[in-house]
């Protein structure tokens, strides 16, 4: 087992793009990971908790970090810890490069033949630029032979083509899944719903926010993936239909709406950004309740002789899976 304490990365990084200064930055190969783990889970706790290390290693690894890139990657609250523009804009630097380190690893170990042919590959709205682009990222650099025919759909007609054989393999929400006797499938990411509030938002301050508190707030409905479906059955158990002040099928959409104060959302978390295309910034916050939560997931025709190709590319999507 080799360690990842030794290697170091030297590189020179632009800013928002914009060459006004340069950075010479030196930091190891672990605290990217320690980096990315607060990131996804909002806290030093959760991540130490995940890794299985202690709280202090990755509150130091991450005080180093913004060391060395001289840019604050966190604002501390005593909720926890939210992301910065500045840290959002590296976090997807950071996921990139450890991706590319796993598929050196993968590359090196791998002495099988090339692997060439056709995948035919489904995906539903939600989950195409949240979950798949990074699974088909690697999986393209993995088999550069194979050509990819991506297709995307709502969940319930991607199950009919997969029964009838036109898609070997779907990457969709499994939450809801029609069709289990005669499909297969394995969850790549499980997230729980939050609620979006725009920056100053009077539920933002409240230690517990309710769904009746929701109730009393515009709604901003996302319209893919059975979303509003699932959303207007949970608002609705309480008796009342939530005020819906706009319905939209783009996340990016949601996003812009809710940070300019238009409304508030209720969406998983996996789609979550802090910050809206215009850099408005967008608040996160659990609901004192049980919200559902939507499993994201791989899924193909039971009992069929799957190809090399889509063997590779579940493959793939579980390495994916566990490097998260």
């Amino acid at each position: 087992m080799h360690s990842f304490e030794t290697p170091r990365l030297f590189f020179f990084a632009y800013i928002d793009q914009k060459p006004a200064y340069e950075l010479t930055m030196a930091f190891t190969i672990r605290q990217l990971q320690y980096f990315v783990a607060v990131a996804e889970r909002g806290s030093v706790s959760g991540a130490a908790h995940a890794l299985s290390i202690s709280q202090s290693a990755v509150t130091e690894a991450i005080k180093d970090m913004e060391s060395d890139l001289g840019v604050s990657l966190f604002d501390r609250h005593p909720r926890g810890l939210n992301i910065t523009h500045k840290g959002h804009q590296f976090l997807r630097h950071a996921t990139a490069i450890l991706s590319s380190i796993s598929d050196a690893r993968r590359a090196l170990s791998d002495v099988e033949e090339t692997v060439e042919g056709t995948l035919h590959l489904g995906v539903t709205s939600l989950v195409a630029g949240y979950v798949l682009s990074d699974i088909l990222a690697r999986y393209r650099r993995a088999n550069p032979s194979v050509k990819v025919s991506a297709a995307e759909d709502n969940g319930e007609y991607l199950e009919h083509l997969l029964i009838g054989g036109e898609l070997d393999v779907a990457v969709m929400v499994i939450s809801n899944l029609r069709d289990r006797m005669a499909l297969q499938s394995e969850i790549l990411e499980v997230s729980p719903y939050k609620l979006w509030l725009p920056l100053g938002h009077v539920l933002s301050t409240a230690m517990s926010v309710s769904l009746s508190d929701v109730l009393k707030e515009p709604l901003i409905m996302l319209t893919v993936d059975e979303i509003e479906e699932a959303t207007i059955k949970l608002l609705g158990a309480l008796g009342t239909r939530p005020n819906v002040a706009f319905r939209t099928r783009s996340v990016e959409a949601v996003r812009s709406l809710v940070a300019t104060g238009a409304g508030v959302a209720l969406l998983p978390d996996l789609v979550y950004r802090p910050w809206s295309l215009e850099g408005d910034r967008i608040e996160s916050r659990d609901v004192s309740a049980s919200l559902p939560v939507v499993q994201v997931g791989v899924v193909w025709r039971r009992g069929s002789a799957l190809s090399r190709a889509a063997r590779d590319f579940i493959g793939v999507a579980q390495a994916q899976r566990m490097a998260r």
